[in-house]
């Protein structure tokens, strides 16, 4: 899509993450993971009109350097593949081909659905000393800013937000960037 159509709503940048995980212990520790254990494997990034329409999107896989090898707990949760993150270039080659992308885009701020995915770039971020440019922008908890107001809605997942307003979740679940394009509609029903 050209970014430069004008276009009179405000841009927003949605991000899912997804990130290495283990149903259990860490491999080769004895506790359970933190973000600090987690690398990132999938940026899901959408752009996305305040009122939900969803701009262009992209998603960037990531090969990681701890644990390189997937768990199978977290690729069945994902659909990642371990030869989908072999064949990825690392955290350090993936923040610029991002912050490429968004050049021409002018971004009111970034959201995501709950803080895990700040956190988790904030975890990098210490690791490498690097996060995308998109980072130091304003970030917005959608899932926080969607349940104001609405009855019922404090254990809201992203799929319960879906069918409040009677849309149904597209794609497969916990895959960054078919999460992140389920968010985008649910800005048109959220304070931004």
């Amino acid at each position: 899509m050209d970014p430069s159509i004008v276009n009179s709503n405000r841009l927003y940048l949605i991000v899912d993450l997804e990130a290495t995980c283990w149903d259990g212990n860490v491999e080769g520790l004895d506790r359970k993971q933190t973000v600090d254990d987690m690398e990132i494997i999938e940026f899901g990034c959408v752009i996305a009109e305040d009122n939900g329409t969803v701009r262009d999107y992209r998603s960037f896989m990531v090969r990681p350097q701890s644990h390189p090898n997937l768990s199978e707990f977290c690729t069945q949760l994902t659909s990642i593949a371990q030869s989908d993150v072999d064949a990825a270039p690392v955290y350090q080659s993936v923040v610029p081909e991002i912050d490429q992308w968004l050049k021409n885009y002018k971004l009111e701020g970034w959201g995501s659905w709950g803080n895990y995915d700040k956190n988790q770039i904030s975890a990098e971020q210490r690791r490498h000393n690097l996060a995308p440019e998109f980072f130091s922008l304003s970030h917005m908890n959608i899932k926080q800013e969607w349940r104001r107001g609405k009855v019922n809605s404090r254990s809201a997942d992203l799929a319960n937000a879906m069918k409040y307003h009677g849309l149904s979740f597209e794609g497969t679940h916990h895959r960054g960037i078919d999460d992140a394009l389920n968010i985008a509609p649910l800005l048109r029903f959220t304070d931004l």
